[in-house]
């Protein structure tokens, strides 16, 4: 046993992890943090969130260059790409983030334990490094070990022609053409990549609609921009294999339902049905730690395991693999083991695709109201009667609340627009506190702004709106 000890180890440094090492920090605790990467931040900071984002905004840029600047009188010439320069600058970025994660460890005091960490008992962590292996005591674990690429049968990933987002994310050339297997947001955010820089991009997802898990509105909406931006769509179909030949990949795409099936052809296929929770390797079963039936850990409302002083928290848990919800339910968390209480309202955790336009929401979608039998109304209204969008040339999409009918307290938000990840904050906020959707047109909102387009919605819910 090490001698050293200490009131908190989190397992795991993504975006639920560091955050909960840090608030235990500020709370006063000696806490330590295990990562096995060569760097902190976790799927998110390193081949997740942030350079998936940097390689977005790269290709909005060109494609804005390409096809949006001459609307407003912008001549630019002959306009290309250096996708090699938008690489770098992604690694940069990924780059000056996990450092900045080190930073904020060494202002905390946090220890970070390099190596793969596994429980070897209640109180007891090991960590396998390149000295070996060490066992340091606990008074309190945090699993915080996230998630990984959803497997698929007959579909074997080599990350370079059969990739997973890990591999999208460092192409070396744009593909010819692209197939993306599942047609959640990952799949459709890398698409947008590659397809504003010259790739022919079909996704073939097994439901009848992309975007399953959101409003069913947004859903139909979205296919209808990303089909005019030349994504192609093969709904109701799933891949039963793949075969990478060294020049291309041959995919076999059948009918969901059953049918006959067809060969497709791409220089690129990406993986992207979905994520399952790393819990392996973590010595749970040894511990007697519960799982459920998708491997996820089983925990009570303070993060708690079945074995006292064993946390978990993130994408390994129930609920949405988004790194706001693992951040916040790592606070959380860490308050709790500190003798605070606190809690999450999980109706109050947005959600955001972005593509351009992007999509968010946040709360009840109709669907989901409609099958709890909950009586509700509806407000919208669309980007292209909203002063501001216009001034912007980006009048695509529209802002929709939903509010219960008898209370008119605001049940759930979705927009697609320009902007709507940002939008959807005061929406959630909104939630948060309960409000009714006149407590939210009756906030006064800045004009000329894209915001105003909530006010209207909210207004619209009354069939009160001013500009429609």
């Amino acid at each position: 046993m090490s001698e050293t000890s200490y009131d908190l180890i989190v397992i795991g440094s993504g975006p639920g992890g560091y955050v909960a090492a840090i608030r235990a920090a500020q709370l006063g605790m000696k806490v330590a943090c295990v990562e096995m990467r060569a760097t902190l931040g976790g799927t998110c900071l390193n081949v997740g969130c942030i350079p998936s984002k940097a390689l977005l905004v790269s290709s909005e840029k060109y494609a804005e260059a390409m096809h949006g600047l001459a609307a407003h009188g912008v001549r630019v010439g002959t306009v290309g790409f250096d996708l090699a320069a938008m690489m770098g600058h992604k690694d940069k970025v990924v780059k000056d983030n996990t450092a900045g994660i080190e930073y904020l460890f060494k202002k905390n005091k946090i220890d970070w334990l390099k190596g793969k960490g596994a429980i070897a008992a209640a109180g007891q962590v090991t960590v396998t490094g390149v000295d070996g292996v060490k066992t340091y005591a606990a008074k309190n674990i945090l699993i915080a070990t996230g998630s990984e690429s959803m497997p698929l049968p007959g579909v074997t990933v080599d990350e370079k022609r059969i990739v997973t987002s890990t591999g999208a994310l460092a192409l070396a050339s744009v593909p010819k053409t692209m197939v993306i297997i599942g047609g959640g947001v990952i799949g459709l955010e890398l698409g947008s990549v590659y397809q504003r820089l010259g790739a022919q991009v079909t996704v073939v997802e097994f439901l009848d609609r992309i975007l399953p898990t959101m409003d069913g509105e947004i859903s139909k909406t979205m296919q209808k921009v990303l089909s005019k931006q030349g994504m192609q769509f093969k709904l109701g179909s799933k891949v039963t294999s793949a075969v990478n030949d060294g020049a291309q990949v041959s995919l076999v795409v059948e009918p969901a339902a059953g049918g006959a099936a067809e060969k497709v052809q791409a220089e690129i296929v990406l993986l992207a049905i979905g994520r399952r929770p790393f819990t392996e390797g973590l010595g749970l079963e040894k511990v007697g730690v519960k799982l459920d039936e998708r491997k996820r850990v089983a925990v009570d409302h303070k993060f708690q395991t079945n074995v006292p002083g064993i946390y978990a928290i993130g994408d390994v848990i129930v609920g949405p693999m988004l790194a706001h919800k693992a951040e916040d339910e790592g606070v959380v968390c860490a308050e709790i083991m500190a003798g605070q209480s606190g809690h999450i309202n999980y109706d109050a955790i947005p959600g955001v695709v972005y593509t351009w336009p992007e999509a968010a929401s946040v709360g009840k979608t109709e669907e989901e109201l409609k099958k709890a039998g909950v009586q509700y109304k509806t407000g919208k209204f669309p980007f292209s009667a909203n002063g501001r969008a216009r001034a912007m040339n980006e009048t695509e999409g529209f802002v929709k609340i939903l509010a219960d009918a008898a209370t008119d307290k605001v049940l759930g938000a979705h927009i697609v627009g320009a902007d709507a990840g940002t939008i959807i904050a005061e929406l959630a906020m909104a939630i948060e506190f309960g409000a009714s959707s006149e407590d939210v047109a009756r906030t006064c909102h800045a004009h000329p702004t894209l915001n105003e387009c909530v006010k209207e919605a909210a207004l619209a819910v009354d069939n009160r709106p001013i500009h429609i």
